[in-house]
């Protein structure tokens, strides 16, 4: 058995626990010793991140080549169209190429969501709206490329789940931990 953590990500905390002139880091969250990241989210995404001292469910988690699936909650720039969800669930080319087909819907705001700090701004004559995206790769920022080529830009990227391990439970800035 492994022990894994759960930790719902804020936004602006980046992923290492050494400080940072400008960031917060995980060691303001978590005071577990020898654990690491299994993948990344950038500073201004925020959900879930899994941390482990087990480099094989580590690389298990975060490895491309495994394919474990992860979905976001992005909310986009203006109302997203039926044609670029279907891009989206096809591929999209990118600078570094093809992506692999994802898993996509339109979604409303998702339930009993945290309140972002700073809020997204906010536009009167500009719309918004929420997808849920599934992706089994891991390109840097490819999810915000991928909303950006179709042509609505990314405003807030929340992973919510990371194969079936879910942050829906878990408070924002909180974490759990779990026997793998």
């Amino acid at each position: 058995m492994s022990q894994l953590i759960l930790f719902n990500k804020p936004f602006g905390v980046i992923c290492q626990f050494s400080p940072h002139e400008k960031h917060q880091c995980l060691a303001d969250y978590i005071s577990v010793k020898n654990v690491y990241p299994a993948g990344r989210l950038d500073h201004d995404s925020e959900g879930l991140l899994l941390l482990t001292a087990d480099g094989k469910l580590q690389n298990k988690i975060a490895d491309p080549k495994n394919k474990m699936a992860k979905t976001y909650w992005v909310q986009v720039d203006n109302q997203i169209t039926e044609e670029a969800i279907e891009k989206l669930r096809k591929g999209v080319v990118l600078k570094d190429g093809l992506t692999k087909p994802a898993q996509c819907r339109i979604i409303s705001e998702p339930e009993n969501l945290w309140p972002r700090d700073p809020p997204v701004r906010f536009r009167k004559n500009i719309p918004t709206s929420w997808i849920e995206l599934t992706i089994r790769e891991g390109r840097n920022r490819q999810v915000r490329r991928m909303t950006a080529a179709v042509g609505f830009p990314t405003l807030r990227l929340i992973r919510c789940k990371i194969g079936d391990w879910d942050v829906r439970e878990i408070n924002l800035g909180d974490h759990k931990t779990i026997e793998v």
